[in-house]
C-alpha cells in the first residue's frame, strides 16, 4: 500500500487537487499583498510630492468606468444634490 497521500481521496475529495488549489491561492494572496504594498508606496510618493491622495483614488476609480457610466453617475449625483438643495 502506498504512503503517498497526495493522490488519496478522503471523503470523496481528491487531496492532491485540493492541495494544489490551496497552494495556488496562497501564492496569489502573497502576490496580492506585495502589489497592495507597492500601490501604497506609490500613493505615498505622490503624497510626498503634494498630490491629494483622495483625489488620486477618485481618478483611478473613475478611469475604471466607461464614459457613459461616469456621465450617468454624474447626472444622478446632480439630481440627488438638487433634490437636497445642495446644487
Amino acid at each position: 500500500m502506498s504512503e503517498d497521500n497526495s493522490s488519496n481521496e478522503i471523503g470523496g475529495i481528491a487531496a492532491d487537487a485540493l492541495r494544489q488549489f490551496v497552494d495556488r491561492i496562497e501564492r496569489l494572496e502573497d502576490e496580492k499583498k506585495g502589489l497592495s504594498d507597492d500601490i501604497k508606496d506609490v500613493y505615498g510618493q505622490a503624497k510626498s510630492q503634494g498630490f491629494d491622495i483622495k483625489i488620486l483614488r477618485k481618478i483611478i476609480s473613475l478611469r475604471k468606468k466607461d464614459r457613459q457610466e461616469r456621465e450617468e453617475e454624474e447626472q444622478i449625483l446632480a439630481l440627488y444634490l438638487a433634490a437636497l438643495g445642495e446644487a
